[in-house]
C-alpha cells in the first residue's frame, strides 16, 4: 500500500479511502467486518463514513457496525484514520441537523457512541450551512478540538468560494481550518477542477473524490450488461447519456490491458491535491480488486487520450473563466 499526507498535515493515510455507505443496506454486518479486516491486511488505514449512513434515519447503522468491529479489539481502532461526517437530518426534532453549534456537539457525541470510540480523526462537514455562521461553527470545532474529541476537520461538497471563506475565518481565530475536502470527481465528473481543485492546492487541503467509477458507468459497465449483469437505473440513463464515451473509455482500457474501473483510480491518483480516492467495495473481490490501480502508469499519451473521451471544463482553472 502506498501512504501520503492528508493535504498539509502530517497525517499518513493510505491512497485508497475505505469508503462504507454499503455496510448495513448493501453488504451484511459479518461482509462488512471481513471486508474491513481484508482493508487492514492491505494496509488501507483510511475508513470513511457517516452519521446519516445506513438508510435508517436517526440510527447511524454503517457507524454501529464500525463501532462493533472496532470493539473486537486487536489494534483496530490504532490503526486506522476514521473519518465520519455531520449535518445530515437524525431525527424530526429542530437542531437534529445542520452546522449549529447545538448540533454539532450533539452530532459529534452520537458518532462516538455508535464508533465506540473517544475521538473522531477526521470530522467532516457533509454540506455547506449557509444559515449558520463560521463564527459559530468554528467555535464548536474548536471545542471539539480541545477536547479530543476530533483531531482535525474537513468538509465535503464545498465549493472553491466555501472552503476559501472558512479557512479564512479559521485562520482569523488562530484555528487550523479545514484539511480536506470531499467531492464528487470522476473521468466524467471535473467540474471541480475549475474552483475546487485550485482552492485545495492553495489553502493546503487533500482532496477525497467519492463515487470514482460515477455509480458503476466507469467500471466496464458495457460489458457487465453483455455479460447478463443489469445496470442501475442511475447508471442506464448516465450509459444512454454517454454512450460514444463509454464505448470509446472501454475500447481504451482493452488497448492496455486494464480493468475500465482500475484505470479510473488510478486516473484519479494522478490528479493534483487528491489524496485518496473513496472505494465503496460491497464485496471482498470489489475490494481486493481495487488495488491495481496503485500500479498503473500513464504514458502522456495516454492521459491526453483520456482527456479526448473524458474532456475537464478546460482551461488553466481557476483562469479558465477568471478573464
Amino acid at each position: 500500500m502506498d501512504y501520503t499526507y492528508l493535504g498539509r498535515t502530517g497525517l499518513q493515510v493510505s491512497r485508497l479511502c475505505l469508503g462504507t455507505m454499503n455496510f448495513g443496506p448493501e453488504t451484511t454486518e459479518e461482509d462488512s467486518r471481513a471486508i474491513m479486516d481484508k482493508a487492514l491486511d492491505l494496509g488501507i488505514n483510511f475508513f470513511d463514513t457517516a452519521n446519516v449512513y445506513g438508510r435508517k434515519k436517526g440510527e447511524g447503522v454503517t457507524e454501529q457496525i464500525i463501532g462493533r468491529w472496532l470493539a473486537q479489539g486487536g489494534g483496530r481502532r490504532e490503526k486506522i484514520v476514521i473519518a465520519t461526517k455531520v449535518y445530515g437530518t437524525m431525527g424530526d426534532w429542530p437542531n437534529e441537523s445542520k452546522l449549529s453549534a447545538y448540533s454539532i456537539k450533539r452530532a459529534c457525541d452520537e458518532s462516538l457512541r455508535r464508533l465506540q470510540t473517544d475521538h473522531i480523526d477526521l470530522y467532516q462537514m457533509h454540506h455547506v450551512d449557509r444559515n449558520t455562521p463560521w463564527e459559530e461553527i468554528w467555535q464548536a470545532m474548536e471545542q471539539l478540538v480541545q477536547a479530543g474529541k476530533v483531531l482535525y476537520v474537513g468538509s465535503s461538497n464545498f465549493a472553491g468560494w466555501h472552503i476559501t471563506q472558512a479557512n479564512y475565518e479559521a485562520k482569523a481565530r488562530h484555528f487550523m481550518g479545514l484539511v480536506s475536502e470531499q467531492s464528487l470527481y470522476n473521468l466524467a465528473d471535473r467540474m471541480i477542477e475549475l474552483e475546487v481543485i485550485p482552492a485545495c492546492e492553495s489553502l493546503g487541503l487533500g482532496l477525497i473524490p467519492w463515487s470514482p467509477l460515477k455509480g458503476g458507468v466507469l467500471g466496464g459497465v458495457l460489458k457487465k450488461i453483455e455479460a447478463g449483469r443489469r445496470a442501475s437505473e442511475g447508471a442506464q440513463e448516465a450509459i444512454e447519456k454517454h454512450r460514444p464515451q463509454i464505448e470509446a473509455y472501454e475500447a481504451f482500457c482493452d488497448e492496455i490491458e486494464e480493468q475500465p474501473a482500475d484505470v479510473a483510480l488510478a486516473w484519479l491518483l494522478r490528479q493534483p491535491a487528491v489524496t485518496a480516492p473513496i472505494i465503496g467495495p460491497r464485496t471482498m473481490d470489489q475490494l481486493t480488486g481495487s488495488l491495481r490501480a496503485l500500479e498503473i502508469k500513464f504514458s502522456d499519451e495516454q492521459l491526453a487520450r483520456l482527456d479526448e473521451i473524458w474532456p475537464g471544463p478546460g482551461g488553466a482553472a481557476p483562469e479558465a473563466y477568471a478573464w
